[in-house]
């Protein structure tokens, strides 16, 4: 029986489709879950994708942080559920308080569309198993609001207990601090970044299959659960 990963899916969500197809190219269910669902359907994994849920309004993903679904989520997480954040997502999940931090508008103001370079800085989590330590990776990125920002001391604490998760190589794309593109939750069982991995998961169709990596090591995480 294959693992069974759901894909939430926000008034705004624009990336939940692709997102769903990574989940299938790691031979596992996509499960769609709907904002205001509050069953999450018996899923062993929640992604939550990229977009502008809720249109972004207030602040990005501090709506959302309040959808019926992600009561679920957030229940789910603490005890144990993986659960990948994307872009938005990931910006939703640091308003649930699922991850530290926030997002705020990048550096110069602009909005950003390219792909970029990461280094992988930590294959402990619920995600990264499949890379190696110090591996560079090609994954899009797009986002206004990209620029991860925290107290000096949580930074410390990130860095300390090895929780940055993904680093940007090669110049900082949006000011981020320490360069910092992705982290994980104490317990390795959620990870927010904020580059597109669901649009890496084919060399056909994006600048490199080096996403889709982060979706066979949920499945393998499951399966050896």
């Amino acid at each position: 029986m294959s693992a069974r990963i759901g894909v939430i899916t926000f008034p705004g969500t624009l990336d939940d489709g692709d997102a769903a197809r990574a989940v299938r190219y790691a031979d596992a269910e996509a499960v769609p879950l709907w904002h205001a669902d509050e069953d999450l359907k018996g899923v062993d994994a929640v992604v939550v994708p990229g977009g502008f849920s809720y249109g972004d309004y207030l602040r990005a993903g501090v709506i959302a942080r309040f959808a019926p679904v992600m009561s679920s989520v957030i229940e789910a997480a603490h005890k144990g559920m993986p659960v990948l954040g994307i872009c938005n997502g990931f910006q939703i999940l640091c308003e649930a308080g699922l991850l530290p931090g926030a997002m705020i508008r990048n550096a110069g103001l602009h909005f950003i569309c390219r792909d970029q370079w990461l280094r992988v800085e930590n294959t402990e989590t619920a995600w990264t198993t499949r890379y190696d330590k110090g591996a560079e990776i090609l994954i899009p990125m797009k986002n206004i609001d990209g620029c991860f920002v925290a107290e000096q001391n949580t930074l410390d604490e990130l860095e300390g207990e090895g929780r940055v998760v993904f680093r940007y190589v090669g110049g900082n794309p949006n000011g981020s601090r320490n360069d910092i593109a992705g982290i994980r939750s104490e317990n390795g069982r959620v990870v927010g970044l904020m580059p597109h991995p669901e649009h890496a998961i084919d060399a056909l169709t994006g600048p490199s299959d080096d996403g889709l990596g982060m979706f066979y090591s949920a499945v393998d995480a499951l399966v050896s659960a």
